[in-house]
């Protein structure tokens, strides 16, 4: 295989480096060392092949100067339509453009990678005319891995006694994320432990949001954005991960927490129907009573704990296996 540098455009990433894409663009920074390929983030270096992974206009005109240049154009499809819904105030109403300008943007490049095969149905439906090719944007799951230390340096953090059970989520403070559904069980399950990471600024939100992560409740805590490290600890040291996300590309958040063997709950949503099998890595639940039903049968030990079976699925997407499928998208280039 010829050996070509890429570029990993990085243009615009501080407006999204908190955000999974900018977890998703250290995932490949990560690859491209393990599968030995040369690779930049200075523009003004030589390059072969361009790596962009957001939708912003500078990305936009990076990859059509790339295609003049004769230089391979590789587009990361990190959004759809879908996921944009019920994100910012605002979202829905211009949901029908963001699905144009995505795919303006995304039939620039020669070929589209996006995280999973619903993604990759999803945007095969919007007409593309560049092969789409589905690759996980990968986890670390050395770094991720369950350990004892960790869960102390949250637990001691947050002055939590190891007798009180604890749920988390991460995310940003948007609908689709499930945050008001996080809330309302907090509200309902005074006898857990409820922690959100992350963090939207205010002025992006709905009232409805603000208002809910507003809510004084003794167990519902908001600590904010922490580093990758803490959220790490916030793994091991939680007993449950709850991710009732109503649409994503992937779910970065929830491969971490499979590295981490934490049992895991999530909303039964089209792009987990194949991804996981309901009770065999993780459990499904449907509506507010449900996740209520089984967010205690979980923490009471009531039911199989399943976290062997998911720390096997996040193996199969561990960032040493995404460098060797990313070299093979190269060689089919």
């Amino acid at each position: 295989m010829k050996q070509n540098k890429v570029l990993l455009y990085a243009g615009s990433l501080k407006l999204v480096e908190k955000s999974g894409v900018g977890q998703a663009v250290r995932h490949q920074q990560q690859a491209l060392k393990l599968a030995g390929v040369p690779f930049t983030m200075n523009s003004k270096e030589e390059y072969s092949i361009i790596h962009l992974n957001t939708i912003f206009p500078d990305s936009l005109l990076k990859s059509k100067r790339a295609k003049r240049k004769g230089k391979k154009v590789i587009y990361y499809a990190h959004s759809t339509m879908e996921d944009f819904r019920n994100s910012f105030r605002g979202s829905n109403l211009i949901a029908p453009l963001f699905k144009k300008w995505i795919t303006y943007c995304y039939n620039s490049g020669d070929l589209i990678i996006t995280p999973t095969e619903y993604s990759k149905e999803l945007l095969e439906g919007y007409g593309l005319k560049r092969p789409i090719v589905s690759l996980s944007n990968g986890i670390d799951t050395d770094f991720f891995k369950r350990n004892d230390e960790a869960r102390r340096r949250f637990r001691d953090k947050y002055q939590i006694p190891d007798t009180d059970k604890v749920v988390i989520s991460v995310g940003h403070y948007i609908e689709r994320k499930g945050i008001l559904d996080f809330v309302k069980l907090a509200e309902r399950m005074p006898n857990y432990q409820f922690y959100w990471f992350g963090y939207t600024n205010l002025n992006l939100i709905p009232n409805t949001i603000k208002e809910a992560i507003k809510m004084q409740l003794p167990n519902l805590h908001f600590p904010g954005y922490v580093t990758r490290e803490e959220v790490r600890d916030a793994y091991c040291g939680s007993d449950l991960f709850l991710f009732l996300t109503h649409e994503e590309t992937e779910g970065i958040v929830l491969l971490e927490a499979l590295a981490a063997k934490i049992p895991i709950l999530v909303r039964d949503i089209p792009i987990y129907k194949n991804m996981f099998k309901d009770r065999e890595t993780v459990y499904k639940g449907k509506s507010i009573d449900e996740f209520e039903e089984l967010i205690t049968q979980i923490l009471e030990g009531q039911l199989p704990d399943l976290t062997e079976k998911g720390y096997n699925m996040a193996l199969e997407r561990d960032i040493k296996v995404v460098a060797q499928k990313l070299l093979s998208i190269y060689e089919l280039e």
